[in-house]
């Protein structure tokens, strides 16, 4: 039986996170080996506090330290719109064109029979209760550009569009095949502006 040992071991873990892979992985597990003690109890600190302390909103589903989220209880949101993402992180992207001011609701993912996601795993049910339940005028579906995001996109709009609010769709001022998060501001203030109703 063979011993693993810990440099192995953080080796093995690192890799699981998306994008490093096993150079990567030994790249880093020797750059923390290098690290003074305090600098890796400072992000083994971090990375507990994240998942002691981050949580998701009860509305919207977007990460948060208070629930309900930032943007649900802020005062200066229009709350007759919702902007719904795939992710957590696509809201940031959102967030920089400095434009949007409503609130927003993520799907924590995308419709993807083939990985077999399906509605009953995305966060639907919450945002359909969120339009029938209040004064939403309009929904923007601003999902990722991808077949997934536009499979999800039409069957949103195809259970919103008879409760009487307006859908619209972001432009695609976003290259087909691409990732919200990877948007520039400028790119991504076009896609909002130029959004259409589906």
């Amino acid at each position: 039986m063979t011993q693993v040992g810990p440099l192995v071991r953080l080796v093995e873990q690192l890799q699981r996170l998306p994008g490093i892979g096993a150079k990567s992985a030994q790249r880093l597990a020797f750059h923390l080996l290098r690290q003074p003690r305090a600098e890796v109890d400072a992000l083994i600190d971090a990375m507990r506090d994240v998942k002691e302390q981050v949580t998701y909103c009860s509305i919207c589903s977007n990460i948060t330290y208070s629930d309900p989220c930032f943007y649900c209880t802020d005062p200066g949101r229009d709350r007759r719109v919702i902007c719904v993402v795939e992710d957590p992180h696509n809201v940031s992207a959102v967030e920089n064109t400095r434009d949007f001011k409503g609130t927003y609701h993520v799907l924590m993912g995308a419709l993807s029979p083939l990985q077999g996601v399906g509605p009953d795993d995305l966060r639907i049910r919450g945002l359909l209760e969120r339009v029938r339940g209040g004064d939403v005028t309009e929904v923007i579906l601003a999902t990722n550009p991808n077949v997934e995001g536009e499979a999800t996109a039409i069957y949103l709009a195809k259970l919103l569009k008879p409760l009487g609010t307006q859908v619209t769709r972001i432009a695609i001022g976003l290259p087909v095949g691409s990732d919200i998060e990877y948007a520039d501001e400028v790119t991504m203030h076009k896609a909002m502006s130029g959004r259409y109703e589906m």
